[in-house]
C-alpha cells in the first residue's frame, strides 16, 4: 500500500472513501473525558495501541516489526489496528473525538494540521530523548511540521509518478515514452492507441481525476492546488483544462466508460485496479505502490515521469512524506509511543522488514543498510527516485485546515461530469465554491 499518501488528500492508488473529517467530531477530542488509549493491566506491561491502513501484506510485515520491537522492549506491548483507506479514517475520526484513538497514529496529508490542530496529537520535540529526528531527511520531516511544532516523523519518501505496463504497451504496438521529454499531447495520443489496438475492456489509462493530478498539472503551470497562505492556488482555466482532458479521454475510449470509473471509487485494493488487473497500459500513482501494483499483476511494471516534466514552467513532480507516524496527545505513554516510533523509523531492523512499502526511508542510514536486501520491486522503485531527485519541483505545499475532504468533493463533481449530468463550467465553479467555504472555516 502507498502510502503514498497525497498531500492534501489521499493515497489514491489505495482508491478510498471516507467520511468528512467533520469539525465537531475532530474539535469533539477538547471535549472527550476519556482517554483510551494505551491499556494497563496489573502485570506492571505498558501496551500502546498502532494504527494504520494497508493490504494484508502491510500488516503481516508490520506485524513482524511489531514482534521485533517488543522482543527488543520488554514490558511493553504494542496492538495493531488496521483498515483500508476506506474505512480506517471513518474510525479513527470518532475514536478521536469520543477520547478512545490510538496511541501512534499512522496520518498524511492535510490531517496532521488538521488533528494537530485540534490539541489531537503530541508535540514530538516533548518526547525527543526517545525519538531521534535528526537523522531524517529535512524536507521529509517538514511534512509533519504544521502550527509551528513538530506533529509526526515520515515513514520514507516517495513521489507522484506513472505506472506503465509495458505488456500492454507490447499488446498494442506502442513503444514505451521518452519520459525525459513526451508531452500532455503524447501521452493522450499514447493512451488513445493503446485502447484501439487492445481488446475491449483494457484501456490507455485509467481515470485520474485526483487532487494529486490537479497539483502536478498545476505545478507544471506555475500554480499550486494550494498556496502558502492557505487559499486554493489553482486556476479556474487550468482545473477546466484537466477536466477537459478527462472527458476527451473518456469520449475517445481511452480511460474507462462513466460507470466503470465511479464503481472503481469505491475499490481500494492493488488488486482491484486496472492496472493491477492487466487492464490498462498506464495509471497514476504513488511510486511506493509499484511493488502491491507488480505482485497484483505479476507483471514486470516500470515507474515514468509524468508527461509535461519538460514542457512548461517548471517540474510538477515533488518528493513527500509517503506518510506520517503521530503520537495521540492523549497518550498515558508518551515517552514508550515514541520508543516505537523511533524504532519505526531509525531501526535498520525495522527497514528491513518494511522495506520500501511505506516510502524509501526517510533516515539515510537506514536506506544505505537495506539498500542490498531490497527485491526487484523495490529496487525498481530507489532506483526512480534516485533517478527524479534532481529532477523535481520545489517542495509540495500541504492543503490547510478544511482541506482534508477536497478529494471527497472532486470525486463527486467528477462523476456527475463523467455521467454529463454537470458540465465542467458548472463544475469548475462548484468546485471552487465547496473548497474555499470549506478552508475557511
Amino acid at each position: 500500500m502507498s502510502t503514498t499518501f497525497p498531500h492534501s488528500s489521499r493515497a489514491r492508488p489505495l482508491r478510498s472513501g471516507y467520511r468528512r473529517l467533520a469539525t465537531a467530531a475532530v474539535a469533539g477530542v477538547m471535549l472527550a473525558t476519556t482517554v483510551a488509549c494505551g491499556d494497563d493491566s496489573d502485570d506492571g506491561v505498558v501496551r500502546l495501541r498502532f494504527a494504520w491502513w494497508g493490504n494484508n501484506e502491510r500488516a503481516a510485515a508490520t506485524e513482524e516489526v511489531i514482534a521485533a520491537f517488543e522482543e527488543a522492549n520488554p514490558g511493553i506491548e504494542v496492538e495493531g489496528e488496521t483498515a483500508d483507506f476506506n474505512a480506517y479514517f471513518e474510525r479513527l475520526a470518532t475514536q478521536i473525538a469520543s477520547g478512545e484513538g490510538p496511541d501512534i497514529i499512522t496520518l498524511g496529508g492535510a490531517y496532521p494540521a488538521e488533528y494537530g490542530g485540534r490539541g489531537a496529537l503530541l508535540d514530538l520535540e516533548t518526547v525527543s530523548d526517545h525519538l531521534n529526528m535528526e537523522q531524517l531527511d529535512p524536507a521529509a520531516l517538514r511534512a509533519g511540521y504544521f502550527h509551528d511544532t513538530q506533529f509526526g516523523v515520515p515513514t520514507g519518501v516517495n513521489t507522484y509518478a506513472l505506472v506503465a505496463d509495458p505488456t500492454v504497451f507490447e499488446q498494442a504496438g506502442v513503444p514505451l515514452p521518452d519520459d525525459n521529454t513526451w508531452t500532455w499531447d503524447d501521452f493522450l495520443q499514447i493512451a488513445t492507441q493503446i485502447s484501439e489496438n487492445t481488446p475491449d475492456g483494457v484501456y490507455g489509462v485509467a481515470d485520474f481525476m485526483r487532487t494529486d493530478l490537479l497539483d502536478l498539472y498545476a505545478r507544471q503551470r506555475g500554480e499550486s492546488l494550494y498556496t502558502e497562505d492557505g487559499g486554493l492556488g489553482i486556476s479556474e482555466q487550468t482545473l477546466g483544462e484537466v477536466w477537459e482532458i478527462m472527458i476527451a479521454l473518456r469520449d475517445a475510449g481511452a480511460t474507462p466508460p462513466a460507470s466503470v470509473t465511479a464503481e472503481l471509487m469505491t475499490q481500494t485494493a492493488p488488486e482491484q485496479s486496472l492496472i493491477g488487473r492487466g487492464l490498462a497500459g498506464m495509471q497514476f500513482g504513488w511510486s511506493s505502490q509499484l511493488a502491491a501494483y507488480r505482485n497484483a499483476s505479476g507483471r514486470p511494471l516500470v515507474l515514468l515521469r509524468p508527461p509535461g516534466e519538460s514542457e512548461f514552467e517548471q517540474p510538477g513532480m515533488w518528493l513527500q512524506a509517503s506518510q506520517i507516524y503521530t503520537i495521540n496527545a492523549r497518550t498515558e505513554h508518551p515517552e514508550e509511543a515514541a520508543r516505537f516510533v523511533d524504532f519505526l523509523v531509525n531501526s535498520v531492523e525495522a527497514g528491513r522488514i518494511i522495506g520500501t512499502d511505506r516510502g524509501i526511508p526517510a533516515n539515510p542510514q537506514v536506506r544505505e543498510a537495506i539498500a542490498s536486501g531490497l527485491n526487484e520491486h523495490q529496487q525498481v522503485e530507489a532506483e526512480f527516485i534516485e533517478r527524479v531527485a534532481s529532477q523535481v519541483g520545489s517542495p509540495l505545499i500541504i492543503g490547510p485546515a478544511g482541506s482534508a475532504d477536497t478529494w471527497r468533493t472532486l470525486d463527486r463533481l467528477h462523476t456527475e461530469v463523467l455521467f454529463d449530468r454537470m458540465t465542467i463550467e458548472d463544475a469548475v465553479e462548484q468546485f471552487f465554491s465547496e473548497v474555499e467555504a470549506a478552508i475557511a472555516q
